[in-house]
């Protein structure tokens, strides 16, 4: 057996355990090495470069959606590719990165020793980039019996004040889940109503290229445009804990969905007692035209 599925390091602390556990977030510093950090950002580059010869979304996921989102304004002169879906179904490197890293180890901690990959994705702002991500939670696009999921956001670039980091609202884990339909339509968001009770709460979560930020899936959360020359482009993975089993089908479908990537196979499913209101699975690329739909 893999020794990495045997046992996780253990890489946090108590108070950074208790920290997450409260505030449903927390920072992790050194989660890529310097090796790893060059070989992800000169794949992501390459597929940067290959968006500017596309005019629409392009490519093709497992369900048939495009895999590659292109931002509103995307053109050969400035290419804007928004969101790359499963990277790790093109690319041996981030796919490796997913089995195994320091932040999978901190999963572990957080989650207990047997740990599932459920999905991943790049997030990219570009320069400039008006994308925004209106506040939402997680856990409202990924129902499952419980939710010990946690999603890592790995910074493959500095993430300032200034480029759009993420937004987040300490404690929120502990309260309700929203509804994300308003109106009768799916927009991905929550009300205006609750986000401005809200954000006034939210923290910015910035550091340096190679830190990570693990986040709750229930977390709420958010980010604004991109309003520097400088990129800020986010490697996503989120886990799961082994006995924690989709309700639904995944919105980032792969073929590497529920492989055990820590710990051993129990063969137990444990269940949550939540009400939620089930998504409207995505059209489009992304959930970036869900959101649109707000608007």
């Amino acid at each position: 057996m893999n020794k990495h599925l045997e046992q996780s390091n253990q890489v946090l602390e108590q108070s950074q355990i208790d920290f997450f556990h409260q505030n449903g977030f927390l920072v992790l510093q050194n989660a890529i090495s310097a090796d790893d950090l060059r070989r992800l950002n000169k794949e992501l580059e390459q597929w940067i470069v290959e968006s500017a010869e596309f005019t629409d979304s392009y490519g093709k996921q497992r369900d048939g959606r495009p895999r590659m989102s292109l931002e509103v304004g995307h053109c050969k002169e400035f290419p804007a590719l928004r969101r790359i879906a499963s990277p790790i179904e093109l690319s041996d490197t981030y796919l490796s990165f997913m089995r195994d890293n320091p932040a999978l180890d901190a999963v572990a901690q957080l989650l207990g020793p047997n740990i599932k990959f459920n999905n991943s994705k790049i997030n990219l702002k570009h320069p400039g980039s008006k994308t925004a991500v209106k506040f939402h939670q997680d856990f409202s696009f990924e129902a499952h019996t419980n939710d010990s999921l946690i999603a890592v956001l790995y910074f493959l670039n500095e993430v300032t004040l200034d480029n759009g980091p993420l937004q987040v609202v300490p404690g929120s884990h502990k309260g309700q889940i929203y509804s994300l339909w308003q109106d009768g339509v799916f927009t991905g968001a929550v009300n205006d109503d609750v986000e401005s009770r809200n954000v006034k709460h939210a923290v910015p979560c910035v550091g340096s290229a190679g830190t990570a930020c693990l986040m709750h899936t229930r977390l709420l959360h958010g980010s604004a445009p991109n309003l520097s020359d400088s990129p800020r482009n986010l490697y996503i993975l989120t886990y799961t804990a082994e006995d924690s089993y989709p309700l639904q089908p995944n919105h980032i479908p792969s073929q590497y969905e529920g492989e055990l990537v820590r710990g051993v196979r129990t063969n137990q499913v444990r269940c949550s007692q939540y009400d939620m209101e089930l998504p409207a699975h995505p059209t489009g690329a992304s959930f970036f035209e869900q959101q649109a739909a707000k608007e």
